[in-house]
């Protein structure tokens, strides 16, 4: 999905493609206009990935890839800022109750992937296979009702559930 596009831009047809919460479908946002505003709505609609369209072939094609896999990316380019707004604008200190769903090795998996942890490197801090951690994170977006592991970032940082910084805050360790 391009941003900018003759009638519908890429956000609100991202927004019209999303909406539906019986769709499947997978959005990766490319384009040449990295503005923050852009990104964070994009993801905040939902989408799986962003990417500039600056991006060598062959990660796009990976990107693709990865998307269509159920999984999600950012351009490395906009992770950081992404992680920080999100972080400054979180909505609560508290625990929200969504978060009282997860067990507490769910809310461990949860912290990994916000901290940028790929499955296996999780895995291996949890001494757990790759599969396990895999259910794991199945079980997070499904209990968090979120769509990608984008999401579930988005959503350990609006919740104060990691810092910038990639510490635990003490009120949610466990």
């Amino acid at each position: 999905m391009d941003i900018q596009m003759p009638g519908v831009d890429g956000l609100e047809a991202t927004r019209r493609i999303l909406g539906d919460a019986h769709n499947t479908s997978r959005v990766l946002i490319l384009t040449t206009f990295e503005q923050d505003d852009y990104v964070f709505e994009a993801l905040r609609l939902g989408a799986s990935g962003f990417l500039v369209k600056t991006s060598p072939p062959e990660e796009l094609i990976s990107a693709i890839r990865v998307v269509a896999r159920g999984e999600a990316l950012l351009s490395p380019s906009v992770t950081r800022r992404v992680i920080e707004e999100f972080a400054r604008h979180r909505r609560t200190s508290d625990p929200p109750e969504t978060l009282q769903r997860l067990t507490s090795r769910e809310l461990d998996v949860l912290r990994h992937l916000a901290e940028g942890r790929t499955n296996a490197q999780i895995g291996r801090l949890l001494y757990v296979g790759e599969a396990t951690v895999k259910s794991h994170v199945s079980a997070v977006l499904s209990k968090l009702g979120l769509r990608d592991r984008v999401q579930a970032v988005i959503y350990a940082y609006e919740h104060g559930l990691v810092e910038p910084d990639g510490r635990s805050p003490d009120h949610y360790t466990s």
